[in-house]
């Protein structure tokens, strides 16, 4: 049995690959911060399946030990913090978490179990920031745009450079905006979604977003943590880039999401330029080519379908929130 360790594990991607490892037969770990403030609510149902672990990607001995109890076969590090917005406010953890605590798993693994653990990790498709070509593939120079992007950026290459000055089997995956109802609520497809859902349930009258014309490239996070596990199940390792090959504009998730629920988006949304980025990424589009030939990797969720899925979601989790009086007739 191949053992696993997840950093982010009760994040919407680490939940969803903990099921995928399940699945497949592995002993499942993964790590939660000492004290933690995050809910276990994605990984609740998965109580009794898999084994946790207290450690902080800010202490290195705390890794250490974890790596030590877990002895894994492959480590997926999928923790950070990974809000955009967020990383203007606070640059320095931003650092901290999403850059070097790259590097402490890194040493960790070069310390205790470099020769046998084969290590994943989360890039982002935020790197490319103002993108200097279209679509973005593996081969695409970088121009981060956010304190996130350069952090990730870091990440990726300090991967990269383990690989190549330890032998060590590292991979590093460029995953483009994916999304799911497991999603948190600062996000942008979340936050459309459960606002529809708020509004067409009379909890809410109105939906404030910042830039409609920004273009993102988005899937579904199921089809993209399948990507990570086949990226260390090949015989090399190297880096890819997980994309649907499609752009949307923040204004098209928009419509999908009111159509879902027959309203017209033109009477709820308001433009709140307090909440456009100080420096904006227009457009991000992936193409996933090499991945696809390479890993065999293939989209089982479209856009469209991905939308409705999490509206639906929305309205099903509100509507258990709420009181029979407070609901609109025929609700």
């Amino acid at each position: 049995m191949k053992r696993a360790l997840i950093t982010g594990i009760t994040g919407q991607d680490g939940s969803y690959l903990a099921e995928l490892l399940l699945e497949k037969g592995y002993e499942v770990h993964g790590v939660v911060r000492r004290a933690s403030t995050e809910t276990f609510e994605r990984i609740a149902h998965l109580t009794g399946k898999i084994h946790l672990h207290q450690a902080d990607l800010l202490d290195q001995l705390s890794i250490i030990d974890v790596m030590k109890e877990a002895e894994p076969d492959e480590v997926y590090n999928l923790a950070a913090q990974s809000f955009v917005p967020t990383s203007w406010k606070q640059p320095v953890l931003t650092g901290e978490f999403t850059a070097l605590g790259v590097t402490r798993m890194l040493e960790a693994i070069k310390l205790l179990g470099r020769d046998k653990i084969r290590f994943y990790q989360a890039s982002s498709s935020e790197m490319f920031g103002k993108v200097q070509a279209v679509p973005q593939t593996e081969s695409t120079p970088f121009y981060p745009r956010s304190p996130y992007g350069v952090a990730k950026l870091y990440g990726h290459w300090i991967t990269i450079n383990y690989r190549e000055s330890y032998g060590m089997y590292c991979v590093s995956g460029i995953l483009f905006n994916h999304e799911s109802p497991r999603r948190g609520r600062e996000f942008v497809t979340r936050k459309v979604t459960d606002g529809v859902a708020r509004i067409k349930l009379g909890l809410s009258n109105e939906l404030r977003l910042g830039n409609l014309d920004a273009k993102r490239d988005w899937g579904y996070a199921g089809d993209y943590v399948r990507a990570m596990w086949l990226m260390l199940q090949q015989d090399q390792p190297d880096d890819y880039v997980i994309a649907t090959g499609e752009t949307h504009t923040v204004q098209r998730l928009v419509e999908l999401a009111f159509a879902a629920v027959d309203l017209d988006w033109k009477k709820y949304v308001v433009t709140d330029p307090a909440l456009v980025r100080p420096a904006e990424v227009d457009l991000l589009i992936g193409d996933p080519t090499k991945a696809k030939t390479q890993l065999g990797w293939t989209l089982d969720v479209g856009f469209e379908q991905l939308v409705q899925m999490m509206v639906e979601s929305d309205l099903a989790r509100l509507k258990n929130t709420i009181t029979p009086d407070q609901r609109p007739r025929g609700i």
